[in-house]
């Protein structure tokens, strides 16, 4: 990530400071992942893509995610969370703050003592739903997911949907959407044989993005949302508004399990307020 910062382009020049924090930060010899706290600036072009990302439900901080660690699956990068984080009472370690040369990055980072007793840190706002998967569910997505079970408003559980096809033709022609070897498709084809072996209409199905049968923009109430690692979270509080439940493959993969949590509406009235 360091070596991306150095090399700077768009967006990296928007990053103002970049800090630590969890067991990585206290020298823990086997963290899951590393969490980093990322401030940066929006221009033009960013905060244009950022509406965009939220008016169609996908991850608004997409460039800004693949601009710092490209495929690395062991980074966890938390936006704008530095005041959040310490009124927490979280310990955030300084990285680097934009005017140094990274080189000062790299001397913090190798200044980090290894610790054998620091070990992994306890997650917060952690569900039973989420026991064995965290690491796959972001931090806000965590805090809003624990909301909805806190107050009420709906019931998560843990699925591991089983490779397996659908037979409906509908089906069959959605996932025409991906390859054969995309992982995405994968996941489609599971979860929506698991829509038909539960007898769900699919003609009330909305998937990653678009309606199994019919039109987006259609007066249709969608019953079933479908999404796959979080890249349509936003859109499942207002899902729940008027549908019933929601699937959400947490990690799509060619040959891992297909974890997935199962978020069912249990009082409309205590959704927050779209």
């Amino acid at each position: 990530m360091l070596d991306r910062l150095e090399a700077g382009g768009w967006p990296l020049d928007l990053v103002d400071e970049i800090l630590l924090f969890g067991s990585y930060a206290r020298g823990a010899l086997n963290p899951s992942d590393v969490d980093v706290v990322v401030e940066h600036r929006r221009d033009d072009r960013l905060t244009s893509e950022f509406v965009h990302a939220l008016s169609y439900g996908r991850d608004p901080s997409a460039s800004m995610k693949r601009a710092l660690k490209g495929n690395s699956r062991g980074l966890q990068i938390h936006f704008g969370e530095r005041k959040t984080l310490e009124a927490e009472g979280f310990e955030l370690t300084p990285l680097w703050t934009r005017g140094e040369p990274v080189d000062a990055a790299r001397a913090r980072l190798a200044a980090i003592t290894p610790d054998p007793a620091a070990g992994r840190a306890p997650r917060d706002h952690m569900i039973e739903a989420f026991d064995g998967i965290d690491r796959w569910v972001p931090r806000p997505v965590r805090i809003d997911l624990a909301d909805l079970v806190d107050l009420k408003a709906a019931t998560i559980r843990q699925l591991q949907l089983p490779d397996a096809e659908p037979a409906h033709p509908a089906a069959l022609e959605a996932l025409t959407r991906w390859s054969e070897a995309s992982p995405l498709r994968r996941a489609a084809a599971a979860v929506l044989a698991h829509l038909e072996a539960t007898s769900r209409p699919l003609d009330s199905v909305y998937l990653h993005g678009e309606p199994v049968i019919g039109s987006r923009y259609s007066d249709t109430t969608w019953q079933t949302g479908i999404g796959f690692g979080w890249s349509h979270y936003r859109s499942i509080s207002h899902h729940l508004h008027e549908g019933t439940d929601w699937f959400e493959i947490v990690r799509p993969t060619r040959t891992q399990p297909l974890h997935t949590l199962h978020i069912t509406a249990q009082d409309r009235s205590a959704l927050p307020r779209l």
